[in-house]
């Protein structure tokens, strides 16, 4: 969570969400990590948990994440937590919940909804508070 964090730090001094997620291989080496690009790309889709996944598809040459963990330090979105499925993720670790959009426990549980051919394991809130911290400043200087 460390890293993630540092780069929910870099994605807002950049101008984009403080959203950072690192992708662990079984073994806890990072295989990838991202930070939420979207206003520096404008790609919709270049949320931190994407960018973070792509690089480590890329790391290990497969889109195939079985065994593997994400760290993110905000609960992924509806798109995210697909992606988390559709990459075989056996883990997802997060900081902040997200009400207004979370799709890992808040608003939806996409993430370990029964009816699905995948789930992966949630652990939701560690630390927490940092990452609302974050979130919390960024949206307090643009207001």
């Amino acid at each position: 969570m460390d890293r993630a964090l540092a780069l929910a730090d870099e994605a807002a001094a950049h101008g984009d969400i403080p959203v950072g997620a690192v992708v662990l291989g079984a073994d806890g080496r990072v295989l990838g990590e991202g930070r939420n690009l979207r206003e520096e790309t404008h790609d919709p889709a270049a949320h931190a948990e994407i960018v973070a996944m792509r690089a480590a598809a890329t790391a290990i040459g497969s889109w195939n994440l079985e065994g593997c963990t994400l760290v993110v330090t905000l609960e992924p979105c509806i798109m995210c937590a697909g992606a988390v499925l559709q990459s075989r993720l056996a883990r997802l670790v997060f900081g902040a919940w997200d009400e207004k959009a979370g799709a890992a426990g808040s608003m939806y549980d996409v993430v370990r909804d029964r009816r699905l051919p995948y789930r992966a394991e949630v652990v939701g809130g560690v630390r927490e508070d940092e990452a609302v911290q974050r979130l919390r400043a960024f949206f307090t200087a643009r207001r």
